[in-house]
């Protein structure tokens, strides 16, 4: 398998009919290399041009008044609302919303449908004394009046707030607790895996420890919305600043209180504009699903693509239940044109030996797109085996801090195996040396030397931005440091190698771990793992291996020697862990990410209280092993 080899070329009508491709002619462009150093180049021309094109609503002045980082300025003046432009020239009986889930079949709601009940949930909120500026937290599913509550609170200027039902009530607490809600929206319960999960009792916890009154939906027992909430449908729109609050996301919140993260309504609104066309090149008939939670912001990503005139497809469950074909079946059933997902699916599927494309009619699916972690290239190859060898497969990398993708898909480049296509317009990305320099075809740290909108307006509650400045400007004073190593290819693509603060460094060899776990997992009585650089006084580092076995698998002499071989030949003789040891679970947050960092912090001694909120967790048993592991001798 060679890094780097051509998998797909854009056929010639996607070079042509593409967003990207006109936007480009548009600019006299000679190709996208050439488009993504003007976006960078010229960035008040660029986010001028963006304006101009996509028109979010409002008039502007000056683009960029200050480009300080933190503290830059934009479209200072502007006023405007982005649900206002959602629902902009949206005929009614057009498909906006395509859903299912464990307990509902495939429906769909009209545009009209949408607007109705975003101008009847208005009504409700008002009644309630919601305003402008005033926080809306939602616990509640990802479903379609989840989206209508959402664009009802945009609607008057507040500010949304959501978190999954899945989360523990202490974490969905340490997250609303610190934004203060006027009125807490929340559902009865949910199904998952089969399974109905009450939430009423957790609710009333939630409501009574953030001290906020709660409209209840009815969503196991199918009675809907609480007798008395929704009101007549009329929707308005109350223009509001371009650097006023849309919502608050959070950080991953293993270690502390999550990080309170206010984005701003003109800002995603301008980003989401450009990610939604240019990138993901989103159009008219078009159906674009991703599986997500609304506790993780590919949800909030998910509804930006209605600022287009494509329609999205919603699931809520589990996506492995009754097995890993189920949202390949969803696929089919809705017609979709984009499937995305997490890189952990994908390679879920791959492990299973799931043939997505086997008595299957995936006729309309044009696109996969992938994101959450890095994407092996034996990922990519099998999507293209199984999937199918003309589709478009982007990978893509962000993040919650900014709401959008810094590096990721764009339709007029080829895929190269292992390898995201492209830096993003108006991402003014590099990879950066331990000396602050910008190198290609090195990893480095993930940086951006310029402001982009969607960047964090504040941390809730860090008046003097202290918080802000330490989490991603306290390395590279005036550059954002993102936390993930990067390679810039000669071409101008992408490796991601995984967050910086959980590489391997061994000898003075840097490795990604998700170098490490291609190695390890190309094994197959491998089904998941973790590994960590544990720095012990006077010694070389500990390098623990943590592997999940499949059922019938024992770790013994001869499994243990050929990870290590694996390891030794894939990446490194240096990389080699010192143990290997078999653990029941790998532990994971509610969103799929592993938590090497937390798990390094334990057995580094660290309070296993103080580095990871177990509430934050989809398994908290999985901590336990590491605990115990900490306590015994060194």
């Amino acid at each position: 398998m060679t890094q780097g080899k051509l998998l797909w070329e854009p056929p010639a009508e996607l070079r042509e009919r593409s967003h990207m491709a006109r936007f480009m002619a548009e600019r006299g462009a000679t190709g996208y290399a050439a488009l993504w150093r003007w976006s960078v180049d010229e960035l008040e021309q660029f986010w001028g041009a963006i304006w101009e094109r996509f028109e979010p609503g409002g008039t502007f002045g000056r683009v960029l008044a200050d480009a300080s980082m933190p503290g830059a300025v934009w479209f200072p003046g502007t006023e405007l609302n982005y649900a206002e432009r959602l629902f902009r020239d949206k005929p009614d009986d057009r498909v906006a919303i395509v859903h299912a889930s464990e307990l509902q079949p495939l429906a769909q709601w009209t545009w009209g449908e949408l607007r109705e009940r975003t101008g009847r949930i208005r009504a409700g909120l008002l009644a309630r004394g919601v305003g402008r500026g005033d926080r809306v937290a939602a616990y509640m599913p990802n479903v379609p009046d989840t989206i209508a509550a959402f664009l009802a609170t945009a609607s008057l200027g507040a500010v949304w707030s959501s978190a999954a039902p899945e989360f523990g009530a202490r974490s969905v607490i340490d997250r609303f607790g610190q934004i203060e809600p006027k009125l807490l929206l929340a559902v009865d319960g949910y199904r998952y895996g089969g399974r109905d999960f009450d939430r009423r009792k957790i609710v009333d916890s939630i409501a009574a420890q953030i001290g906020a009154p709660v409209v209840r939906l009815g969503h196991l027992d199918g009675a809907g919305w609480e007798d008395g909430f929704l009101g007549a449908p009329e929707l308005e729109f109350e223009p509001v600043p371009f650097d006023h609050a849309l919502w608050v996301l959070y950080s991953s919140g293993t270690t502390g209180l999550p990080k309170a993260i206010v984005q701003g309504q003109g800002g995603i609104l301008l980003e989401h504009l450009k990610l939604m066309y240019l990138h993901l090149d989103a159009h008219e008939g078009d159906r674009v699903f991703w599986f997500t939670t609304t506790g993780w912001m590919m949800w909030n990503f998910l509804v930006s693509v209605l600022l287009t005139d494509a329609a999205i497809v919603l699931y809520d469950g589990n996506p492995g239940t009754p097995d890993l074909n189920r949202l390949w079946e969803l696929a089919e059933e809705s017609r979709t044109t984009c499937f995305g997902t997490s890189a952990s699916f994908l390679g879920a599927c791959m492990k299973a030996e799931i043939e997505p494309a086997a008595g299957r009619d995936l006729s309309a699916l044009q696109a996969v797109g992938s994101t959450g972690s890095p994407l092996a290239p034996e990922a990519f190859e099998w999507v293209y085996e199984h999937v199918g060898r003309d589709t478009w497969l982007f990978s893509m990398s962000g993040g919650t801090d900014v709401c959008t993708a810094f590096v990721g898909g764009c339709p007029v480049l080829p895929v190269h195996l292992g390898e995201l296509q492209a830096r993003a317009l108006g991402a003014d990305l590099h990879a950066f040396d331990a000396q602050g320099r910008a190198v290609v075809d090195e990893v480095g740290e993930l940086v951006l030397t310029q402001p982009m909108p969607s960047m964090p307006l504040s941390f809730w509650d860090d008046a003097d931005g202290s918080r802000l400045r330490e989490a991603y400007f306290d390395q590279y004073p005036g550059v954002w440091r993102h936390g993930d190593w990067i390679r810039i290819t000669a071409r101008g693509t992408a490796v991601i190698y995984g967050r910086s603060d959980s590489t391997i460094n061994r000898g003075g060899v840097r490795m990604g771990t998700s170098e490490i776990y291609r190695a390890v997992l190309a094994v197959p009585e491998v089904a998941d793992a973790l590994v960590v650089d544990v720095p012990r006084e006077g010694e070389e580092n500990w390098m623990p291996l943590f592997v999940v076995l499949r059922e019938g698998a024992e770790l013994d002499d001869a499994l243990v020697a050929e990870i290590r071989r694996r390891v030794r030949e894939d990446c490194s003789p240096r990389h080699v862990p010192s143990d290997v040891t078999a653990i029941a679970a790998v532990p994971r947050t509610l969103s799929g990410k592993v938590l090497e960092v937390p798990v390094k912090r334990i057995l580094m001694g660290e309070p296993p209280d103080q580095v990871a909120s177990r509430d934050s967790l989809a398994n908290p048993a999985a901590l336990d092993h590491f605990v115990t592991l900490a306590r015994l001798p060194a």
